[in-house]
């Protein structure tokens, strides 16, 4: 397996719920787990996750309290937004921030991005974002 050069460790409450979410729902795969640990490495479209169910553990820097992960939002360059926000519709959850368009200047070029904004079941913001141009 080539691991990326950054792949962030979300602690999470629930491994199960967070892997129904992430797998079932937004369509992360899981590219190995240790149930005995509650861990498993997931990706989508070359980004990689890894969700440990040790939320208070010895990585911990101090006692965690929902919404986890304030201050940072996680972005995806994903090729379908559209099957993601059919699937979140479809199992009634609510976007942090509803379908928007955003044009960004990267160097001297101008790209757009359809995006959507999503919060995971221990509130780590997620944004999803696919090309528009």
């Amino acid at each position: 397996m080539i691991f990326n050069k950054m792949v962030p460790e979300l602690s999470v409450s629930n491994i199960n719920i967070s892997k129904k979410f992430y797998i079932d729902i937004l369509g992360f795969k899981v590219e190995y787990e240790r149930e005995e640990d509650n861990f498993a490495f997931i990706s989508l479209d070359g980004a990689q996750f890894m969700l440990d169910e040790d939320v208070n553990g010895s990585w911990s820097t101090g006692m965690m309290e929902y919404p986890f992960g304030r201050g940072i939002n996680f972005q995806f360059f994903v090729k379908d937004i559209e099957e993601i926000i059919l699937n979140l519709s479809d199992n009634n959850i609510k976007l942090f921030k509803e379908p928007f368009v955003s044009e960004y200047r990267i160097n001297l070029e101008r790209q757009v991005f359809k995006q959507i904004l999503v919060q995971d079941p221990d509130g780590y913001l997620l944004r999803f974002s696919t090309r528009v141009s």
